[in-house]
C-alpha cells in the first residue's frame, strides 16, 4: 500500500524540481527525502524518479502518480473537514500567508475577531506577490491574500478563490505639495516631471504605475527605484518626491503625506482570498475565512478613494492616514 506521507512527498517533488528544493521547503535532509521516494518506488513496483548525477525528474509513471496523489491528498482533506465540521469548535492551527501590504491590514481584524476561539490559533505569513495561490495548492497553508492586477484569479478544480476589496492605486505626496489641496485639480501628464518614487522593475506595483501613466508617456526621468512601499511612503513624507501606490500600503499609517484620486478610472488590483475546496468547510479554515471577509468590508470602507481625496492638509484627519480595522463592536 502507498504510504500518504510519501504521496506528500513526491508531490512536493513535482511541484520544485528537486531532491534539494523538496527537502528544504519540507524541513527534511536531502538523503531522507531521496530515501523516502526510493521507498515509494519499492511501494508503487516502478521507477518513478530519474536520477542522474546532478539531476532529477519525474518519469512517465511518477507524472501519472502525482496526479493521482493529489487526488487521493484532496480527498483525505475532505474527510478530514467533515469530521472536524462535525465537531463544529475551531480548533488546531490555521496558517494564513499574505503579500505584505494585506499582512499588515488584515493582522489587527484577524486577531481581535479570532481571540474568541481559545482553541484555535492563527500564523499569519507574508510572501511575495504572486506565491499564495502556489502555497495553498502545495497544502504549505491554509488560505492566502493574494493581490490580482489583471482579474486572471479564478476557482480551479482544487482551489476557491473568494473575492474581498477593490485596491486602487492613489497619488502620494508630501503634505505641503501644491497637490496635497484637494481643491487643486490635476491632470497625469503634469505629473511626468515631478521626481517619482517607484518599487523597481518587474515589481506588480511598478508594473501597475507604468500602465497608469504610458499614455503619457510615463515617468520623465526614469523614477528612483526602492524595495518597500513602506520605504517609499517614508521618502514622499520627508518631500523627496511623489508616489503612485495601492490605497492599502496606508494601513500602516503615515504621517507627513496627502492622498489624492487619479483622474478618471485609474489603475488597481483586486484583492482575494483564496483556499482549498478540500479545507473551506473545516471549522478552523470557515471561521477564519469568514473573519477575512469582516475585515475586508471594513477596509474597502476606510480606503474608499474619495474618503481619502477628502482629506485636507494640516487638519487633525491629515496628520495621519487612516489605518484600517479600527475597533468595532462587531470585531470583539
Amino acid at each position: 500500500m502507498l504510504d500518504l506521507r510519501r504521496l506528500v512527498l513526491i508531490c512536493e517533488f513535482a511541484r520544485r524540481g528537486s531532491i534539494a528544493a523538496t527537502a528544504e521547503s519540507l524541513g527534511y535532509s536531502p538523503s531522507a527525502v531521496s530515501q523516502q521516494l526510493a521507498a515509494l518506488e519499492r511501494e508503487a513496483g516502478t521507477a518513478l524518479i530519474d536520477r542522474t548525477a546532478r539531476s532529477a525528474e519525474l518519469t512517465d509513471a511518477g507524472r501519472r502518480l502525482v496526479l493521482h496523489a493529489e487526488r487521493i491528498l484532496s480527498l483525505v482533506e475532505e474527510a478530514e473537514s467533515d469530521l472536524s465540521a462535525h465537531r463544529g469548535t475551531p480548533a488546531g492551527r490555521v496558517v494564513v500567508t499574505a503579500f505584505p501590504t494585506a499582512a499588515v491590514a488584515f493582522a489587527p481584524a484577524l486577531a481581535r475577531s479570532l481571540r474568541r476561539h481559545t482553541e484555535l490559533t492563527l500564523r499569519l505569513r507574508q510572501s511575495r506577490s504572486g506565491r499564495g495561490m502556489r502555497e495553498v495548492q502545495s497544502g504549505e497553508v491554509d488560505i492566502a491574500l493574494v493581490d490580482d492586477w489583471y482579474g486572471r484569479a479564478r476557482d480551479s478544480e482544487s482551489l476557491r478563490v473568494f473575492p474581498l476589496l477593490h485596491d486602487p492605486l492613489v497619488l502620494v505626496v508630501p503634505r505641503r505639495h501644491r497637490l496635497a489641496d484637494p481643491g487643486v485639480p490635476f491632470e497625469l501628464a503634469e505629473l511626468r516631471e515631478e521626481p517619482w518614487m517607484a518599487t523597481p522593475d518587474g515589481e506588480p506595483s511598478r508594473l501597475a504605475v507604468d500602465r497608469l501613466l504610458a499614455d503619457v508617456g510615463g515617468t520623465k526621468p526614469q523614477p528612483w527605484e526602492f524595495e518597500g512601499l513602506g520605504t517609499i511612503l517614508s521618502l514622499v513624507a520627508k518631500g523627496l518626491g511623489i508616489a503612485a501606490v495601492p490605497a492599502l500600503a496606508l494601513a500602516a499609517g503615515v504621517r507627513g503625506v496627502a492622498v489624492r484620486q487619479f483622474p478618471g478610472n485609474p489603475v488597481g488590483r483586486d484583492v482575494h482570498a483564496v483556499a482549498r475546496g478540500s479545507s473551506v468547510h473545516r471549522p478552523s479554515v470557515s471561521v477564519t475565512l469568514r473573519a477575512i471577509h469582516v475585515a475586508a468590508r471594513y477596509i474597502a470602507a476606510d480606503l474608499e478613494p474619495l474618503r481619502l481625496a477628502d482629506r485636507r492638509p494640516g487638519s487633525a484627519a491629515d496628520e495621519r492616514v487612516p489605518v484600517p480595522g479600527p475597533e468595532r463592536p462587531a470585531d470583539r
